[in-house]
């Protein structure tokens, strides 16, 4: 019976040295963890200031969160976060684009005020660090997910045939394979746009391409990328800058809003329903016009390509 008596004490003396020791530890607290997400800033800032998809990766809803505080640029966030482990804390978003179309992401978490039994479960799991940074991580994982996951969104729209009116544009030609289409066709837009503003040439409409040839098979091209323009240009002799004029056509209509890596699937598309629909294509180049900037729009997802496939009527028929 004494034992047990001295055993309860023990237990007691235990405890309240355990309260003490528990109570006198720090109120507050900072954890800071980072990744690197494959996406530019402004696509991760954009998919942080959109709370009603908190839920996708964050263990802390939109609910939760009192206050946020964007800045300008758009490189960091603050925000005030209430839950039932901390009462009142502040989350800090710093976004560092790293040079490499990547950003560094940086998360610290502020806490105060934090309660006796948060700090307990603290003690017995190894630290703040542990109890709350395997959450961020999880988190950090999580929105690097859902940015990837927004960006990759696409959609291909046949929009039938329509009427294409023409017109004259500047160009240059070039052949391409598919591993370096993109980088040659900004080599030739700048070239056409140094032209084009060291002779006081505005442009008309947006870029687009004319695919002289295409090889589907393994995506080898002939094309010229063109800016179209108002009048008839007359160029030098030897201007590798040249310009051409454009017939009104009747053509099939498709547009591609998403990453131009998908635009071989919608010229795929186009073609199918050229054979389902009976339309043969004419003896015009097939193009397709870039309808808004992509140093506008940073998530892929948002930029709109339009297909078009000249076909034959009774009209060029009759023309031919």
């Amino acid at each position: 019976m004494k034992f047990l008596k001295y055993l309860i004490f023990l237990i007691l003396i235990l405890i309240i040295g355990f309260s003490i020791y528990i109570a006198v530890q720090p109120n507050t607290f900072e954890i800071t963890k980072s990744k690197t997400i494959n996406a530019p800033a402004k696509v991760i800032f954009e998919t942080l200031k959109d709370s009603t998809k908190w839920g996708e990766w964050s263990k802390w809803h939109s609910e939760n969160i009192s206050q946020s505080t964007f800045s300008e640029n758009p490189l960091s966030i603050h925000q005030k976060i209430t839950t039932n482990d901390l009462p009142t804390s502040n989350i800090q978003w710093e976004f560092k684009p790293n040079g490499n179309g990547a950003t560094d992401v940086n998360w610290t978490l502020r806490a105060e005020n934090v309660s006796f039994g948060t700090k307990v479960k603290a003690f017995l799991k190894g630290g703040f660090d542990t109890v709350m940074g395997l959450n961020n991580d999880d988190s950090l994982d999580q929105l690097n997910d859902a940015v990837i996951k927004s960006m990759n969104v696409y959609t291909i729209e046949i929009n039938g045939v329509t009427d294409y009116g023409g017109g004259f544009y500047m160009y240059k030609t070039t052949a391409s394979t598919a591993s370096n289409i993109r980088n040659e066709m900004a080599k030739q837009y700048a070239d056409i746009l140094n032209y084009m503003n060291s002779n006081t040439i505005p442009m008309s409409g947006m870029p687009f391409t004319i695919y002289l040839q295409m090889d589907r098979s393994n995506g080898e091209v002939i094309m010229s990328n063109a800016i179209p323009v108002n009048n008839e240009v007359t160029v030098a002799e030897d201007s590798t800058i040249l310009c051409g004029f454009m017939e009104r056509t009747s053509a099939l209509k498709v547009t591609l809003k998403g990453n131009y890596t998908n635009l071989q699937e919608a010229w795929n598309a186009a073609y199918k329903h050229l054979a389902d629909n009976q339309l043969e294509p004419s003896e015009m180049s097939p193009f397709e016009i870039y309808v808004n900037d992509p140093g506008d729009l940073p998530n892929p997802a948002n930029w709109i390509t339009e297909i078009f496939i000249p076909i034959k009527t009774e009209e060029t028929e009759q023309i031919l």
